[in-house]
């Protein structure tokens, strides 16, 4: 991550139903603004927030449920930068810098997309390899390096 650049602090979840460790199909969400974008929910870090309480927190404002077990967190923060159409939109922010996160829904039924200020308009479980064909292109590097170490330690 250069210095000269502004990065967004964010977390993502990468979310397991309750059937995990059985079944390891992952959630996807689809963007209400963009059709046929597809993306795990992640939100920016507000200030004074721990990663861990702006994940429950933004789980539960895109998702509907904070209902959730943390498996495991990726050891490192990975930055990336938007594309000059969305950095437009997300000054003075260059990109974003995101802390991932591995969670298991207590009760999958609880996923209401229907939230206050709704980022979804259906959502999905999916196996890890169909992922990267269904998010921003922009995105991909990030969530193969996610995914690959979750598999790597043997959660994926």
């Amino acid at each position: 991550m250069s210095n000269s650049k502004n990065y967004r602090p964010n977390v993502a979840a990468i979310i397991v139903s309750s059937a995990y460790p059985k079944e390891k199909k992952v959630f996807v969400a689809e963007r209400n603004d963009i059709s046929g974008m597809w993306q795990f929910p992640q939100g920016g870090i507000d200030a004074g927030e721990t990663p861990t309480q702006a994940l429950f927190r933004e789980l539960e404002e895109e998702i509907g449920t904070d209902q959730i077990e943390v498996i495991s967190e990726h050891p490192e923060w990975i930055s990336y930068d938007f594309p000059k159409h969305v950095a437009k939109k997300m000054q003075p922010f260059h990109g974003q810098t995101q802390r991932y996160f591995l969670v298991r829904l207590k009760d999958e039924s609880l996923v209401n997309l229907e939230t206050e200020h709704p980022e979804f308009i259906d959502h999905k479980y999916v196996d890890v390899e169909q992922v990267l064909d269904m998010v921003a292109r922009f995105k991909r590097p990030v969530y193969a390096q996610v995914m690959e170490y979750f598999k790597k330690e043997g959660l994926l």
